[in-house]
């Protein structure tokens, strides 16, 4: 069990370079889904959103997630957020992949930002199938993604008056799943 565990941090420190690359890279990842399908018309209708430009995922056996992201309302920063997975279950391989939260109104926001907004078993993520960069389907096969809305299947709802949408980057694990998914927040100061 041990060994599983360790090989799980390895694998996501090996992702931990990629993530921090594009760490600062908040509009670019936004502007990703403002032009991918729905999720470009919650923009118009939420009262903010959280962007994570790259969450990494690794498993084999016993699996984490992790990943920093933004807080914005109004278009403008207001804090910085962090994402922690852990899972259980049959599970190999690592991804990584773009997250984007929307706060349906204050009162999902304000529940978020208390630090301890939590996605339960139920919730699942919309995956968007448009990207900037070569990515890989939800199956774990290789393939470049390119585009906008017309390449992007996307029905967005909120659960706890929040909507999670996944663009996946690259990887080989089945899903971007964010179940069982801890966020913490930090306003900007």
């Amino acid at each position: 069990m041990r060994t599983l565990l360790t090989a799980a941090c390895l694998a996501l420190a090996l992702l931990a370079p990629a993530a921090s690359a594009v760490a600062d890279d908040y509009t670019e990842t936004a502007d990703l889904f403002r032009n991918a399908g729905e999720s470009g018309e919650f923009f118009k209708k939420s009262y903010g959103y959280a962007v994570f430009p790259t969450i990494g995922k690794a498993g084999i056996g016993i699996g984490g997630a992790h990943g920093k992201g933004r807080v914005f309302v109004g278009g403008k920063p207001v804090g910085n957020t962090k994402m922690t997975q852990l899972s259980v279950g049959f599970q190999l391989g690592a991804q990584g992949y773009s997250l984007m939260l929307f706060f349906e109104d204050k009162r999902a926001f304000d529940e978020f930002t208390t630090g301890q907004f939590e996605f339960g078993a139920q919730a699942s993520a919309v995956v968007i199938t448009a990207a900037a960069s070569a990515g890989a389907s939800t199956s774990g096969a290789s393939a470049g993604a390119s585009g906008g809305k017309k390449d992007a299947a996307t029905a967005g709802q909120y659960y706890k008056g929040v909507a999670p949408f996944v663009i996946i980057k690259g990887g080989a694990m089945y899903e971007a799943s964010v179940a069982g998914a801890k966020f913490s927040y930090e306003p900007i100061k």
